[in-house]
């Protein structure tokens, strides 16, 4: 799958960074100079630098071929005008933005962004976020907040390594979306197993996220 990312911050970088990790062709647009120098030397992704609400802009990161933009710049107007760029002209099937100012969100929502992230939510989206352990990062919240997906990453010698997902009786609060595995990515079923280092994306509800720890056997 092919993401554009608008913004690169904080939030911007490491979504760029976490996509890569699970496969994903990214293209990430920020104004700062400085900012695409440091994140084009850090990540291995091509950095437009320039102004994501001008047509110019989104041909040079050839927009057409997206299947989805994700818009997470500090500013509500720039990620309004982008993301209905990308639906309009150049067809994106899914539009992400995040909103700085919360009285923002339902006028986003409303001028046909698809998935609009409050950035003041107390169970934020998009940002990097630790829950109990580093070896949980939440990554993005879904319908105002009342799930998330989140990135798991299995220590050395975990204690179901080699168990198969059948053999581990997962509540129904969480869902393993895709288990990374080096470079190769699995879609689970019952039958897949797994082993210390995996990276797994969970859909879980946001109330029970921090039970995962304990579900998983993850150590502190």
């Amino acid at each position: 799958m092919k993401v554009v990312i608008v913004g690169g911050g904080k939030v911007g970088y490491y979504l760029a960074k976490t996509l890569l990790e699970h496969m994903h062709e990214v293209v990430l647009i920020e104004i700062n100079k400085l900012t695409c120098a440091s994140i084009a030397n850090e990540l291995d992704i091509p950095v437009i630098c320039g102004d994501s609400t001008l047509i110019e802009t989104l041909e040079s990161a050839s927009l057409e071929e997206a299947d989805a933009m994700i818009c997470v710049s500090g500013m509500d107007e720039v990620n309004l005008i982008t993301c209905q760029l990308a639906k309009k002209i150049f067809g994106v099937a899914k539009t992400i933005a995040k909103v700085n100012n919360p009285k923002n969100a339902i006028v986003l929502k409303e001028l046909g962004v698809d998935n609009v992230i409050n950035s003041t939510d107390s169970i934020t989206s998009l940002i990097e976020r630790e829950v109990d352990t580093s070896k949980i990062k939440e990554l993005i919240s879904l319908n105002h907040g009342e799930a998330v997906i989140c990135e798991v990453t299995l220590p050395e010698k975990y204690y179901y390594d080699g168990k198969q997902l059948m053999d581990i009786k997962l509540p129904g609060l969480f869902n393993i979306v895709s288990i990374t595995r080096g470079n190769s990515l699995i879609i689970p079923r019952g039958q897949s197993v797994l082993r210390s280092g995996d990276k797994l994306l969970v859909i879980s509800d946001s109330d029970e996220l921090k039970m995962l720890r304990s579900v998983l056997k993850l150590k502190d």
